[in-house]
């Protein structure tokens, strides 16, 4: 079978998605090529793969094995240009079954394929907050996303979630039936660790004990909320931490940083105070220097209010470090009994389980153990094998 993968948002620039398509191209070559190779002393393959990258992540994969290879697809995405110049492209390599990993599969696209929906964000929160478009070219741009996404779980052969919550958003919001879905769950990055790790620590690594935050700031993840617990925290608990939020400065990280209760946050206690209870801003950190935020938090807060899955507190895990967490979607079930929950609606419950957190050394330690048994559930290959599975499947 040729089966053909739409990775142009391959890399860990395009965040947890980027992720996810990274680590399922790198794992189905070990395995796919493994398998081949198992069966018989003469090289042959299992399937063959075309992998669609954009210009700027051509040069991030180069294939290792027979069966994988390569082909430029510059089409941005979620445009005209997807949808019209993006089919040619592929028609060209006539794979058996395609892989689209996000919804954004063209609508005029008839060859079998299976996609991944990661989440129904912008079906549960349409909000011009978390755009930066105008109200006409949103209200278009939302027409559009409900269309494609229709579109692309009604023609599927098959579609993957990472989650059973994700599974169960599909089955009740879009009326597709169970039986057509699975779910391949994900996996923190296995070289974060390792990732030509800089022993130099990042000059915005403050030296006082911090609580850490790593992400975007798009509403929903609720960066606004954690900030009005800080403030209580602060006023209630404890004013020696700081708080720590790693991530790429965009518009709503600006947005953040010049909300009125950040600005309230820089001033408490006057000139004399140096602005301590102000969160610390450190715009983009890369893989080789996020080690060092990692290892030297006293713990990690997520405060979401929607995922589809929750990478960053397993990133977090990674580094022995505990981590509360928001109750909401799928998060108890991805996080279950290693980490400690809160309301995220409610900054007094966050500020309370943040203190509680800090200061719990028996939990801390629970936290600690249980992340690390929780992690071994997780697996890249793990993932990969059930994705393949699911091609095997599909075309039988």
């Amino acid at each position: 079978m040729k089966i053909g993968i739409d990775a142009r948002m391959f890399g860990p620039k395009q965040g947890g998605l980027g992720r996810y398509i990274e680590q399922l191209v790198l794992n189905l070559e070990k395995i796919d090529h493994a398998i081949a190779y198992a069966k018989t002393t003469t090289p042959q393959t299992t399937n063959e793969y075309v992998i669609f990258l954009r210009k700027e992540n051509f040069n991030e994969y180069e294939p290792t094995a027979p069966n994988f290879k390569k082909v430029l697809a510059d089409v941005p995405w979620y445009g005209w240009r997807e949808q019209i110049l993006l089919p040619r492209i592929l028609k060209k390599e006539k794979a058996d079954l395609m892989h689209f990993p996000h919804w954004n599969v063209p609508l005029f696209y008839r060859r079998p394929f299976v996609v991944t929906i990661h989440d129904l964000l912008l079906l549960h929160y349409p909000t011009r907050a978390a755009s930066t478009l105008g109200p006409l070219s949103y209200f278009f741009k939302n027409i559009a996303y409900r269309l494609v996404l229709n579109s692309a779980v009604r023609h599927a052969q098959h579609i993957l979630t990472p989650c059973e919550f994700v599974k169960g958003d599909i089955v009740k919001t879009l009326n597709i039936k169970a039986e057509k879905i699975s779910v391949t769950l994900l996996a923190p990055p296995t070289n974060l660790k390792s990732s030509n790790f800089n022993n130099t620590p990042p000059p915005s690594l403050p030296t006082q004990p911090y609580i850490l935050y790593v992400g975007v700031a798009f509403p929903h993840k609720n960066l606004l909320g954690l900030i009005r617990a800080w403030k209580i925290f602060n006023e209630k608990f404890d004013n020696s931490y700081r708080l720590v939020l790693v991530g790429n400065e965009n518009y709503f990280y600006r947005q953040l940083k010049n909300h009125p209760l950040v600005k309230e946050l820089s001033t408490i206690g006057g000139p004399a105070s140096g602005g301590k209870n102000k969160p610390i801003f450190t715009g983009f950190v890369p893989d080789s220097q996020l080690a060092h935020f990692y290892q030297n938090a006293s713990l990690y807060a997520f405060p979401s209010l929607y995922e589809g899955f929750g990478l960053p507190p397993l990133e977090a895990m990674q580094y022995d470090l505990p981590v509360v967490s928001s109750n909401a979607t799928c998060l108890p079930e991805i996080l279950q009994d290693a980490a400690l929950y809160f309301n995220p609606i409610d900054p007094v419950d966050m500020a309370t389980k943040i203190n509680t957190a800090l200061t719990d050394e028996n939990l801390r330690q629970n936290l600690k153990n249980n992340g690390q048994k929780l992690l071994k559930k997780y697996s890249w290959q793990t993932t990969a094998e059930q994705t393949l599975q699911i091609y095997q499947t599909v075309d039988n």
